[in-house]
């Protein structure tokens, strides 16, 4: 379905029943990245996700992104399927686990528990000067690229053969890459943004948070910088090796029993 939210067109998919979780894809990702941990969870969970704008089959962005934007993004979602009354589990990949966590830290009776999947990672986050000419830059740059073609010549290709063709068209689209260098060109604002959001707001008490990560032989320095944030959130941790950033399609099982363990 699609719902509207501050005037853009946001695409949703609800799955299944039971308790609540909500997925959010790293960057520039859609909603069908999701599917094999979707297969598995559909039986005893409802499961929400969605595309940000400009992703997937979102409308276009209008505004900049924020932790706090994405953050009430996730709950007016969940709202918009009529599932604003339950408690969810907030599952966050990637970029989108800065997402993910804001969301626990400004709504915690509304989070059930906490999923990071291989998520960003900044230790030292700084937003650099000039956001608005960063971010008017990368625009250009997408508009840029989409009349050169490049989006429908590299875009399906890069993703590789991991989803069917007809999907993986959603990457050949000049919208898309847009809003992918929107978020990347903002990046450092939102881990800025999250790293001040830990100091004044905690992480619900009794909310399960989990934290799953990559690496391809387990003892590299992404694996050591995972294990610190599962530290410094008092969360689980599992690392996954080998495995690949996209753990939602090389270890969805892994993915789906930290969901489960959440509620």
């Amino acid at each position: 379905m699609f719902v509207r939210i501050d005037g853009v067109p946001h695409h949703v998919q609800v799955t299944g029943t039971g308790p609540v979780c909500v997925l959010s894809a790293g960057l520039g990702l859609a909603w069908f990245e999701w599917d094999p941990v979707v297969d598995l969870l559909a039986a005893t969970r409802t499961v929400v996700r969605f595309d940000r704008p400009g992703l997937g089959r979102s409308g276009p962005a209008r505004g900049v992104p924020t932790a706090a934007g994405e953050a009430a993004r996730i709950g007016r979602v969940l709202d918009a399927a009529g599932l604003g009354g339950r408690a969810a589990t907030v599952v966050g990949h990637s970029l989108a686990g800065f997402h993910a966590e804001a969301f626990a830290r400004l709504h915690p009776r509304r989070t059930a528990g906490l999923v990071l999947v291989d998520s960003s990672v900044e230790e030292r986050p700084r937003a650099l000067p000039g956001r608005g000419v960063r971010v008017a830059g990368a625009r250009a740059c997408g508009a840029l690229l989409g009349a050169a073609g490049v989006p429908h010549a590299l875009g399906p290709l890069l993703r590789g053969g991991a989803v069917p063709r007809a999907l993986r068209e959603v990457y050949g689209t000049s919208r898309v890459w847009r809003a992918a260098l929107v978020e990347y060109a903002t990046y450092g604002d939102v881990a800025r943004e999250l790293a001040l959001l830990r100091r004044r707001a905690p992480l619900p008490g009794g909310a399960p948070v989990t934290v799953l990560a990559a690496d391809s032989t387990g003892t590299g320095p992404w694996m050591s910088r995972q294990r610190a944030l599962a530290r410094a959130l008092g969360a689980d941790f599992r690392g996954l090796w080998p495995a690949g950033h996209l753990l939602m399609r090389d270890r969805p099982r892994a993915v789906a029993d930290a969901v489960r363990r959440a509620r």
